[in-house]
């Protein structure tokens, strides 16, 4: 991913396609569940959301669930509302479908706009059971999301795309609209922006895509665009990490936002100053992860304006001329002419700080969160795509070992069966639940910014 969008245009664009599509931001201890396929269970964007809110809002704790099972459709989601969705007692309920609802290869054959016609009206039927399930959640905040889309554009080697699927997807993003105009829910489209982020990006590279070789499941990067959208359309562009802006010929100091600076000193050397933030600024992992992904999550700010819209951490002195080290906690960051400090210089883009160190702990510490998260999205893997139609929803028996030994054939089942064997055991998933409260309360408690000690020391 090595072409980057004019900022300008990125940020005309998404500025107005998201001007009327806003969703309320998460409040301390909300409990927010999303909903949906095996983009959902994957967990990235989702917990690349929740960091958002781990290092922007430290003394705001809040849980972010994931409730995504591969595979499934309006259908399947309907069949895992009480025991999968309704039991993780969400405050907010975020749900998005489409993919799987549209079918697959038979867009390439004789048919094509019937059978269109019959996946999208077969998922409008079954949506509309869950509808009828989350009018009674009086007490549970409804965000519907348009499914990321099936990119079709993009050229990719042995992968003939399955023309005009995702205009069967944006049917589906339209009733989803439609249904929450009506009932006063939320609702954000994620996939016509995403898809107009690939557009100018395709014209020059025609092989660039933010998904993996299947044209479905986006990369470590696209989840974080995912993510950014989410957290745009929640009205989070513009917010600062913090802001220090110092006249460094003048007594005093000019603007502090999100942060507080003392003892200020100036001498012939340069200045010095204690610093806190109320924020950390936000980490951007540089690590593929994930099964046969290709792009990591900082890859993201090649193709949106993350870090200028939401990540902006920024020290500014103005008055001052020739080059400077900046040091913070004793730590040599970097060095800087002075022209560039009057620019302001975006710490947060700076890995070597350390408060993002410190974010860097909290970020990992949300991955190990998010591993042992994805054990339990594979047991409800197991739990409704092979024991639901056969009577065995958890039963977690020798019947259930037999089952699942009987259908090794499916790769996908054979994946799972190790996972599964302990799984079973509630004690185990008990075992798996402490970790994960340990993890929450260990975040919280290293998130918090630290006061820190920046110097500005004039090189001779």
């Amino acid at each position: 991913m090595k072409i980057r969008i004019s900022i300008l245009v990125a940020l005309f664009f998404l500025s107005t396609h998201l001007f009327a599509q806003q969703i309320s931001q998460f409040k301390k201890n909300d409990r927010v569940v999303f909903l949906g396929n095996s983009i959902t269970e994957a967990g990235y964007y989702h917990s690349y959301i929740w960091l958002y809110y781990m290092t922007r809002f430290p003394d705001m704790p809040l849980t972010v669930l994931g409730a995504g099972v591969g595979g499934d459709r309006a259908e399947e989601m309907f069949k895992r509302l009480d025991g999968d969705v309704f039991s993780q007692k969400p405050t907010v309920l975020v749900t998005t479908f489409g993919m799987n609802d549209t079918g697959y290869f038979e867009y390439n054959q004789p048919g094509a706009k019937e059978y269109a016609d019959k996946k999208v009206s077969e998922s409008f039927d079954w949506y509309k059971k869950i509808e009828d399930r989350y009018k009674k959640l009086t007490k549970t905040k409804i965000v519907l999301m348009g499914s990321s889309p099936y990119d079709e554009t993009a050229i990719i080697e042995n992968n003939i795309p399955f023309k005009d699927k995702n205009k069967a997807m944006l049917r589906i993003v339209d009733f989803q609209r439609k249904s929450t105009v009506e009932n006063g829910w939320e609702f954000l489209d994620l996939n016509t922006p995403i898809t107009e982020i690939n557009k100018p990006i395709q014209k020059k590279n025609p092989s660039f895509t933010l998904f993996g070789g299947d044209r479905i499941h986006p990369d470590n990067a696209g989840h974080m665009v995912m993510a950014y959208l989410f957290l745009k359309a929640q009205g989070f562009s513009g917010k600062e990490v913090a802001t220090i802006d110092i006249d460094g010929s003048k007594p005093g100091i000019t603007t502090t936002s999100n942060c507080t600076v003392s003892n200020l000193k100036r001498n012939p050397t340069g200045i010095s100053f204690n610093y806190l933030a109320k924020s950390l600024p936000y980490p951007l992992d540089t690590i593929v992860r994930g099964w046969n992904y290709k792009n990591a999550q900082a890859k993201a700010i090649e193709v949106v304006p993350f870090m200028e819209e939401m990540n902006k951490e920024t020290l500014r002195i103005s008055g001052i001329s020739g080059s400077y080290r900046l040091i913070i906690d004793n730590e040599e960051i970097g060095t800087w002419t002075g022209d560039a400090f009057a620019k302001g210089i975006n710490m947060a883009s700076l890995s070597n700080t350390p408060q993002y160190q410190q974010a860097l702990k909290v970020m990992f510490l949300n991955e190990e969160r998010l591993e042992i998260e994805r054990r339990f999205r594979e047991f409800m893997w197991v739990q409704y795509t092979l024991f639901y139609n056969k009577g065995l929803l958890f039963a977690n028996n020798r019947e259930s070992i037999n089952l699942l030994d009987k259908n090794l054939s499916n790769g996908w089942v054979k994946a799972r069966r190790d996972l599964y064997t302990k799984a079973m055991s509630p004690e185990i998933r008990e075992t798996w639940q402490k970790e994960m409260d340990l993890i929450f309360s260990m975040i919280y408690k290293i998130n918090k910014p630290l006061m820190r000690k920046i110097s500005i020391i004039k090189i001779d």
